[in-house]
């Protein structure tokens, strides 16, 4: 078995590609489907895929190998606070989910981060918020928690704003594959001929970019102490705008 002492769980790669692209790269098997984790120091991070399903799975392989001591849920999330703008970093005291209600206290952070089942319309963002008062929303952290609980490992979440409470996301569902892996050649064709779209994709790449970058930066400050190992878990400052 390998040892790592933090283990992070991504969506997809892009998301923190700039950070992860100099890592040494592992491919490895578990329960019968294949991984590729990133190895830094003592980190560990994969790319589990789009959706709670695949972000268990990810969770459940890189405990099963790593037997890593903390796993984060890192990866963009959605602004459910009007005052959260893209490439906030968040880290929230409450996990939710929206599917049974169930929720984990982290000791630590502020606010509450809603998992949902799927990308949230300018809708269902504004009732998630009155429901739960949470300030975000994503698809994977609550897996990941679960997944953690389970296995015996501490479980923390750090995210970034992608979109603005007020951005109508594109709805992204048929463009998910079964794996969770998100199918861009796909949704490049179905904007390329759709031009009414185009200016909603175009301010979409360019948050999705923001936010990478913010992402990575967080990432890199992981790397540096993991480096001096001074702590048992990094700390990081928290952006929250009431």
């Amino acid at each position: 078995m390998d040892m790592s002492r933090v283990a992070i769980v991504a969506a997809l790669e892009r998301e923190v590609r700039v950070r992860v692209k100099d890592w040494r790269v592992r491919e490895k098997e578990h329960d019968g489907r294949n991984f590729r984790f990133f190895e830094k120091d003592d980190l560990v991070l994969v790319c589990g895929g789009i959706g709670a399903e695949a972000a268990r799975r990810a969770a459940e392989a890189v405990i099963a190998i790593y037997a890593p001591k903390v796993v984060y849920s890192v990866g963009f999330a959605g602004a459910l606070d009007p005052g959260l703008k893209v490439a906030d970093i968040v880290q929230p005291r409450r996990v939710v989910n929206a599917g049974d209600g169930s929720s984990v206290d982290l000791g630590c952070g502020e606010g509450v981060l809603v998992s949902f089942g799927s990308v949230a319309n300018l809708e269902q963002k504004a009732r998630l918020r009155a429901s739960f008062g949470a300030q975000a929303v994503d698809m994977e952290a609550a897996a990941v928690a679960r997944a953690a609980e389970a296995r015996g490992a501490e479980f923390a979440v750090v995210k970034v704003i992608s979109d603005e409470f007020d951005f109508d996301f594109p709805s992204t569902e048929r463009f998910v594959d079964s794996n969770g892996q998100f199918l861009e050649g796909r949704f490049a064709w179905f904007a390329a001929v759709r031009p009414w779209q185009w200016p909603r994709v175009a301010r979409l790449a360019r948050n999705s970019h923001r936010a990478s970058h913010a992402l990575c930066g967080w990432l890199r400050k992981m790397e540096v102490q993991s480096i001096s190992d001074s702590v048992d878990a990094p700390s990081v400052d928290v952006v929250h705008r009431r």
